[in-house]
């Protein structure tokens, strides 16, 4: 599983550096943006990301808001999203905004590697 490309939407710097080194040995590309604006077009120009680790809670353009986008022209990647504010609801509404799954931070890589074979 040392083959995937990944996409890590993450606006905090340490999160998105701690999430890349935890998938550096499923992947053979990852690609870090800081927002959901980011998430969509690197989502457009690359058409054969395998997963996606959305944030939730970001300034310019949420995770929701972002997953909703990408899923009118990419019904097939998975998405994963991915908050610290975890409140109830949040993974249902997740899962309506598009994703595929949910995790909560903060993220320990057991659990992620786990939820990405569940799926991959």
């Amino acid at each position: 599983m040392g083959n995937l490309k990944i996409l890590i939407v993450e606006d905090d710097e340490g999160s998105s550096q701690l999430l890349s080194y935890m998938l550096n040995s499923m992947s053979k590309e990852i690609i870090s943006v800081t927002n959901g604006f980011e998430a969509v077009k690197a989502c457009k120009n690359n058409t054969d990301i395998d997963l996606i680790l959305m944030d939730i809670q970001m300034e310019t353009l949420n995770g929701y808001k972002a997953t909703e986008q990408i899923r009118k022209f990419n019904k097939n990647v998975i998405i994963i999203a991915q908050t610290a504010l975890a409140l109830p609801g949040d993974r249902e509404k997740s899962i309506l905004a598009g994703c595929d799954d949910y995790i909560t931070k903060p993220i320990h890589k057991n659990d992620l590697v786990k939820l990405i074979r569940e799926y991959l």
